[in-house]
C-alpha cells in the first residue's frame, strides 16, 4: 500500500490477535499519512492468507500448488553455502505443468512493505518483488498478469508453501541454513543485512549495548528475531507469554510493518529488520533513521518454493538469470535506488548440481 492508501483486505477471525495491539493515538510520531497507512494496513492485517487480485484462485488451484511430494534438500546439513541453488532450466516438469494447466501462478507476497510489495491508493500492488513475480508469470504463462497475489504474513511464509496455498513466495525472504531444510530457494536476487531503525533523536547507535533496557520490535519467524534471540544486547525483545493466550503482540509481531506502528506510537524504542525494508520505512517516515554505519549481518533474498518442486526452482533460476541481464537494474532504479543508493548490480548466482 502506498502512503495514505486504504486497505481492501477483508478482515476475518484472524484479525483478533492484531487488534489486541490497540489503535493509533495522539502520540504518533512522523508523517501522519504514513502512520495512518501503517495502522490501517498493519493493525488490521489478516493472519490467514487472502487473495489480493483476480478474486481468488481457480478451482483446484491450491491442490495444484502443493501437489508435488516433498524431498530433502541437498546439502542442508553441512550448509556451507545455503544460497546455492539448482541450475537453471526451461524444461517443463510436473510443477510447471500444474501451473500451466491451472492457467495462473499463485505467489505469496507482502502488501505493506514500501518499495518491495505494497498497495497504492488505487489498490494496485507494486514494488520490486511484485515486478519479479510478474516476470516469472510472463516466462511460465506468457503473460505477466496471469498471477494471483496472496498476502502472506512474515510468520506464515513457509506454511503457505508447505500447505499448498501458494506456488512461490516472493517476499523479501532470507535464505539461511534453517530454512533450506523446510523450503527450496532460488538463487539470491538481493543482498541485504539486519539493521536497527529508531527515532532520529534516539540515543541508540546500532545493534550494540545502546539497546540495553530498550524495547525492541521484530517480526515472528524473521532473521531479525533470531539475531535478537542470539544476543539482545540487554534489550527487551520478547513478549510475555509469547505465542500464548496472553500474548499482546507488542514486541514480536506477525507483520514487520506492525513494528513501525509500534515505533510511531512510542510503544517500542527501536526495530530490528532487514536494512532493505528499514530504508523503505525511513523513506516513509522522516522522523526515523537507520542506526549503525552498515548492516550487522549479510543476508540474501531468494524466491521460495515447496521442497521437491525442482522443475519450478530451476525455471525461476532461468528467469533470474535473464532478469539480472537488464530488468534487475531497471527495477532497482525504479524502486530502490533512491533509498538504497550505491548498489551496482544483483548478487552473483551460486549453483549446485543436486
Amino acid at each position: 500500500m502506498a502512503p495514505g492508501g486504504t486497505p481492501d483486505v477483508t478482515p476475518d477471525a484472524g484479525t483478533a490477535r492484531s487488534r489486541r495491539a490497540g489503535r493509533p493515538g495522539s502520540r504518533l510520531r512522523g508523517w501522519g499519512g504514513v502512520a495512518a497507512m501503517a495502522a490501517a494496513c498493519a493493525l488490521t492485517a489478516v493472519l490467514t492468507l487472502v487473495p489480493l487480485s483476480h478474486g481468488g484462485p481457480p478451482a483446484g488451484a491450491q491442490a495444484g500448488a502443493g501437489g508435488a511430494a516433498a524431498a530433502q534438500p541437498a546439502k542442508a546439513d553441512d550448509c556451507e553455502s545455503p544460497e546455492s541453488s539448482l541450475r537453471p532450466s526451461s524444461e517443463d516438469g510436473p510443477a510447471i505443468e500444474e501451473i500451466k494447466q491451472r492457467g495462473m501462478l499463485i505467489v505469496g507476497v507482502d502488501q505493506n512493505s514500501y518499495r518491495w510489495g505494497y498497495r497504492r491508493a488505487d489498490g494496485k500492488l507494486e514494488g520490486f518483488d511484485i515486478d519479479l513475480a510478474r516476470a516469472i508469470a510472463q516466462d511460465i504463462l506468457g503473460d505477466p498478469e496471469k498471477v494471483i497475489f496472496r498476502a502472506v504474513p512474515t510468520n506464515q511464509r513457509i506454511a503457505a508453501l508447505n500447505n499448498g496455498t501458494v506456488d512461490l513466495v516472493v517476499r523479501t525472504m532470507t535464505i539461511n541454513c534453517a530454512r533450506i531444510k523446510q523450503v527450496a530457494f532460488s538463487t539470491a536476487y538481493f543482498q541485504t543485512g539486519q539493521q536497527v531503525l529508531a527515532p532520529r533523536q534516539s540515543t541508540i547507535t546500532g545493534f550494540d549495548t545502546s539497546l540495553a533496557g530498550k524495547k525492541v520490535c521484530s517480526a515472528e519467524g524473521s532473521t531479525a528475531y533470531e539475531a535478537l534471540a542470539k544476543d539482545p544486547h540487554g534489550a527487551e525483545f520478547k513478549d510475555k507469554d509469547d505465542e500464548g493466550p496472553g500474548d499482546k503482540d507488542r514486541l514480536t509481531v506477525s507483520n514487520q510493518l506492525d513494528c513501525l506502528v509500534r515505533l510511531q506510537l512510542g510503544e517500542v524504542d527501536a526495530v530490528v529488520t532487514d536494512a532493505a525494508l528499514a530504508a523503505g520505512q525511513a523513506a516513509q517516515d522522516p522522523s526515523v533513521e537507520l542506526k549503525g554505519a552498515r548492516p550487522f549481518t549479510t543476508e540474501y533474498y531468494g524466491v521460495a518454493a515447496k521442497l521437491g518442486r525442482d522443475d519450478l526452482v530451476r525455471r525461476v533460476n532461468k528467469v533470474l538469470d535473464e532478469y539480472r541481464a537488464g530488468p534487475w537494474m531497471q527495477a532497482y532504479a525504479k524502486w530502490l535506488k533512491k533509498d538504497l543508493p550505491g548498489i551496482s548490480g544483483p548478487p552473483v548466482p551460486k549453483y549446485r548440481d543436486n
